[in-house]
């Protein structure tokens, strides 16, 4: 059965919960392996990034409690 951004963006949240953090390697890396090549593009810097509908779903669910920081390429609890 196909994965959705729902999951993917549900599987982001409950990792960073528990862990505080989540890094965009770290996301990227295990997306791919456990969700699909479908929920990761190469960006215009060339930059491996999630897709804009786990971006979306991922907001929604998060709701304002999850922030990202630049410097560090991570998300973070707040």
């Amino acid at each position: 059965m196909e994965a959705t951004a729902q999951e993917v963006a549900a599987w982001m949240v409950q990792e960073i919960r528990s862990m505080g953090q989540l890094h965009q390697s770290d996301a990227i890396a295990y997306v791919k392996a456990h969700f699909g090549e479908s929920f990761v593009f190469v960006n215009e810097n060339g930059n491996a990034s999630l897709s804009k509908e786990v971006k979306k779903a991922f907001r929604k669910l998060h709701g304002g409690r999850i922030a990202w920081d630049r410097d560090g390429f991570l998300w973070a609890w707040t």
